[in-house]
């Protein structure tokens, strides 16, 4: 059942936040649709993972009522009380902002993908966790494609000595690599980004089968993501509108390239 939204809520999300979405989500999955058309790509090769960071939990009723059944997070603290609060919908909860050690105990309480995993130490203690637990974990491996110093992930020459590591964690199930782009809206800067996670992952399969597919894109630039490959698309704003809040809120050390849209 939806909640009663308040008047923030409504001046951002309109009267009826289901319709709204709905209608964002048509033309979003159009858009996945062309963009899978022009690779060569059938569309259910593409998964769209909603991006609900600052989308409070209300409006979530809406997304669910409107037939979003993943929501992705960033903060872990934001995620898990979005999940008590709709604790009786069915809904799995990806997590796919930096995570600090101390917040493993949150994630593993009821997440069911992190699509940061970027160091031996984070899958240990991850693992530790999981197994007292008694739960799986799926995991994509966050590469920094960029280059930019603030951005987190592996550099991508540490990729496969990594990749090496993991079967040491029998809780974590790999899945595949994430990045996230330069934050332009130049394309021709944006696409060697994913390009050279594709190249990463057809050599880092060789290694390891389970790291196949690639977790990028997101509201800005997930058309060229499919165009590269992209199995997962990360997709927020796009759905749910402009968020009040800045991108460096929830991208550590963000520094817009130029040219981003904000």
């Amino acid at each position: 059942m939806a909640s009663v939204l308040t008047a923030a809520e409504r001046a951002r999300f309109g009267d009826d936040p289901s319709a709204t979405i709905r209608a964002n989500l048509a033309e979003v999955e159009d858009r996945i649709t062309r963009a899978c058309d022009r690779a060569g790509r059938a569309r259910a090769d593409v998964r769209l993972l909603p991006v609900t960071k600052t989308v409070p939990a209300p409006v979530l009723r809406h997304a669910y009522a409107a037939g979003l059944r993943s929501f992705g997070e960033n903060k872990i603290q934001e995620a898990s009380g979005k999940h008590d609060a709709l604790a009786d919908l069915a809904v799995d909860w990806a997590i796919i902002g930096h995570l600090q050690t101390n917040k493993i105990k949150y994630l593993t309480r009821f997440a069911a993908e992190f699509h940061a995993l970027g160091s031996v130490k984070l899958a240990e203690q991850l693992n530790a966790r999981l197994e007292r637990e008694d739960r799986f974990l799926d995991v994509y491996v966050q590469v920094n494609t960029s280059g930019e110093e603030s951005k987190f992930g592996l550099h991508p020459d540490a990729l496969l000595p990594f990749a090496d590591q993991l079967d040491r964690f029998p809780r974590l199930r790999p899945r595949g690599l994430m990045t996230l782009a330069l934050f332009t809206s130049d394309m021709d800067r944006v696409r060697p980004c994913f390009a050279l996670l594709l190249r990463l992952r057809d050599a880092v399969v060789r290694r390891n089968a389970g790291l196949a597919e690639l977790s990028m894109g997101m509201s800005g630039d997930y058309e060229i993501a499919i165009q590269e490959g992209a199995d997962v698309v990360r997709v927020g704003q796009a759905i749910f509108g402009h968020r009040p809040t800045p991108d460096s809120d929830y991208w550590p050390g963000f520094q817009p390239a130029s040219g981003a849209a904000q």
